[in-house]
């Protein structure tokens, strides 16, 4: 398999992750933003949506969107619960981290990081963004306060999914992580696991 990825992407990160977890051999092509290597692999037709990551399948075939990859590497594993409700609950939480959680708390993060969205980090933006982010890492505490994982009893696709920007909030996006008890926590559990590898690994 290839993994077309771009390095400091908590979306790429995340499928990255997995890989290494579940101790699967994976060529990673960096493409990070505004790169040559981004625009070779967009002209090439690599990227179906125009964005890493892309996974690459023994067969050739190519299957775009951070959580899609997740659910496909994960089928058969104990990420993914075996419960039909529990499983329907964990893509719950997928699909509020890409529809909520990261709009606002990756925004956030890449406004602050990348030079050239730095024109869009007006002090209203950023403190609009500082303020629903503050919320939505509120209803993962809520869930983390008294539970070791977002689903159920053991760790899911859904923790993996949400570790990849919520593990950077206070670094990159400037929340204030003191708050959410819970949440570090389960960032500390998910760290310590078999095989983990960091963001920059």
């Amino acid at each position: 398999m290839k993994l077309w990825s771009m390095p400091s992407s908590g979306n790429s990160y995340k499928v990255r992750l997995l890989l290494a977890l579940l101790g699967r051999e994976c060529e990673i092509i960096d493409v990070e933003d505004s790169s040559p290597e981004l625009a070779e692999a967009k002209a090439a037709g690599q990227l179906p949506f125009g964005k890493a990551p892309v996974l690459k399948l023994d067969d050739g075939r190519l299957l775009p969107e951070s959580n899609a990859i997740l659910c496909w590497l994960g089928e058969g594993t104990s990420f993914v619960p075996a419960d039909p409700f529990l499983r329907s609950r964990m893509l719950a939480w997928m699909f509020w981290e890409q529809n909520q959680h990261e709009a606002v708390i990756a925004v956030r993060g890449a406004l602050r990081s990348y030079p050239s969205r730095r024109h869009l980090a007006t002090p209203e933006r950023m403190a609009e963004l500082l303020e629903r982010g503050h919320a939505l890492l509120q209803v993962m505490e809520d869930r983390l306060a008294g539970h070791d994982w977002l689903v159920g009893d053991a760790i899911s696709l859904a923790d993996i999914c949400l570790y990849g920007y919520t593990h950077t909030a206070g670094s990159k996006g400037g929340f204030d992580m003191a708050r959410f008890p819970g949440i570090m926590r389960w960032l500390d559990r998910i760290a310590a696991l078999p095989g983990y590898r960091g963001l920059t690994a």
